[in-house]
């Protein structure tokens, strides 16, 4: 199983496979310079909870419970999914994000919530049970 990183969209490339999780384009960042093998922007915060966190430090803690609630069953849950059976494919995932702010953003949720979806897994393969 493939481990996931952080990575801001305009910082240079440094391998792994590349998934832009953003639903909107980064600002001045050409494709090219991007060096994307996917783009997940259904993975991405719905749109009415991006525009009511605003980036604002002060709404994280409100902004990552409805953005855990959308990863776990609502928009962004099927995304989720997705790039969990990529990490089963690839050995280094790099999310990328264009946040200036590298604590309070949504990438910093989703790694949190992938890596513990990553644990769960691990603990219902590596523990078969008994049969009685």
């Amino acid at each position: 199983m493939g481990t996931f990183r952080l990575l801001r969209a305009y910082e240079p490339a440094d391998g792994g496979y590349r998934i832009l999780i953003d639903r909107l384009w980064p600002r001045g960042l050409s494709k090219e310079r991007a060096a994307l093998d996917d783009w997940a922007k259904d993975v991405a915060p719905s749109t009415e909870l991006r525009v009511a966190f605003s980036h604002k430090a002060e709404h994280f803690a409100e902004f990552t419970d409805h953005y855990r609630h959308e990863l776990e069953v609502g928009s962004a849950a099927a995304g989720a999914r997705r790039l969990l059976e990529i990490a089963d494919q690839q050995p280094d995932v790099v999310l990328l994000y264009a946040a200036r702010d590298i604590v309070h953003n949504h990438a910093t949720v989703l790694l949190d919530f992938l890596r513990e979806a990553q644990g769960e897994a691990d603990d219902t393969m590596g523990n078969p049970g008994t049969a009685d």
